[in-house]
């Protein structure tokens, strides 16, 4: 028992000191490496609570995907970060308010539970024996049956949402020579071949 509260410490607070490295470090490659270094140990915080899976989902579609994806995109674009941090003081107004307002809301859940303590028996699903059934069997059993709706509602607005990324961000530009697929496959020999005959020492 002492082993497993010694590694929740140790994976908890390096994952906070990364997740306060991701906000406070001046090149953007070092953030993005620190959040890297945060998804791995909120993995290994996910092992140590028995979700195996959501520690696999963790790693490989936030590490593997999206993390990847940031990096790749700050080292290709080189953002000049200096002159986009001219002027930020002037959100700081709207910064601090969203700030209050997530403040207020885990407040009102935290003493949710201190009001209500009955609140956490209803809002709990009954953890089923993981001799019997694992936990990605368990996570299934409740996505498919109790949250089918609300899962394949979420399908809908990621779907909705790649859609609109992709019509706003597809631009018709002139000037631009495009592959024609139609054009290269209907195509005779005789339009992209000639046959010359040249003489004998004679030259092209």
């Amino acid at each position: 028992m002492i082993i497993h509260s010694l590694t929740f410490y140790m994976f908890a607070a390096v994952a906070v000191a990364s997740g306060v490295m991701v906000i406070s470090a001046r090149n953007p490659v070092h953030s993005v490496l620190f959040l890297i270094l945060a998804f791995f140990n909120s993995a290994a915080l996910f092992v140590l609570m028995g979700a195996e899976f959501l520690a696999m989902v963790l790693v490989v579609v936030y590490v593997g995907a999206v993390a990847v994806l940031f990096l790749f995109v700050v080292m290709m674009l080189d953002i000049n970060f200096r002159e986009m941090r001219h002027g930020a003081l002037q959100y700081l107004p709207i910064g601090g308010l969203v700030g209050i307002v997530l403040l207020a809301e885990l407040v009102l859940v935290f003493g949710s539970w201190a009001v209500a303590p009955e609140a956490a028996d209803v809002a709990t699903i009954p953890t089923p024996d993981p001799t019997v059934v694992t936990n990605t069997h368990a996570l299934g059993s409740v996505l498919y049956t109790r949250f089918v709706y609300l899962f394949q509602a979420a399908g809908m607005i990621l779907l909705v949402a790649m859609v609109g990324a992709i019509v706003l961000t597809l631009r018709q530009r002139d000037g631009l020579r495009r592959q024609s697929i139609a054009e290269q496959n209907a195509r005779r020999k005789s339009d992209t071949i000639e046959v010359v005959k040249v003489p004998s020492r004679g030259g092209v």
